[in-house]
């Protein structure tokens, strides 16, 4: 484990993060957070915290970790749509081999609909594609 800390330490939420700057130079030797920023990945806004101005080297910083956890959460969104598809898989499996009556009068409709709309927009958005294959 590495003895040296960080300079900067996102909290990550929702949408973003909070950026705090690491100090660990005080006579206590403590580690003190100070917030300097909030970030929000959605639409790319870098907000100072407070009365606080932003140097180049936290902007540099801040977008950097942006680009980072961007595609972090653009790789983690296709392992989840990969793992629906295994989901898909064992329910497939278990309304085959072990669900009761009742079990499927639960479930039916739902998994009906939700698997027709899904059906629906991914048909939709194939013949997209493959009109604007033939243009080019």
């Amino acid at each position: 484990m590495s003895t040296a800390l960080p300079e900067y330490y996102f909290r990550v939420r929702d949408n973003g993060a909070f950026v705090f700057r690491v100090d660990t130079e005080n006579r206590q030797r403590r580690i003190d957070m100070d917030q300097i920023a909030v970030v929000n990945i959605r639409n790319g806004e870098i907000r100072a915290h407070g009365d606080r101005e932003l140097s180049s080297r936290d902007l540099a910083e801040i977008k950097a970790w942006m680009d980072e956890r961007s595609e972090t959460l653009a790789r983690r969104e296709v392992d989840d749509i990969h793992r629906a598809v295994d989901h898909l898989n064992l329910t497939t499996h278990w309304v085959q081999s072990r669900a009761s009556d009742a079990q499927l009068d639960e479930v039916t409709d739902a998994l009906l609909m939700a698997m027709h709309d899904l059906r629906s927009v991914l048909v939709r958005k194939k013949a997209d594609r493959l009109m604007r294959q033939r243009k080019d």
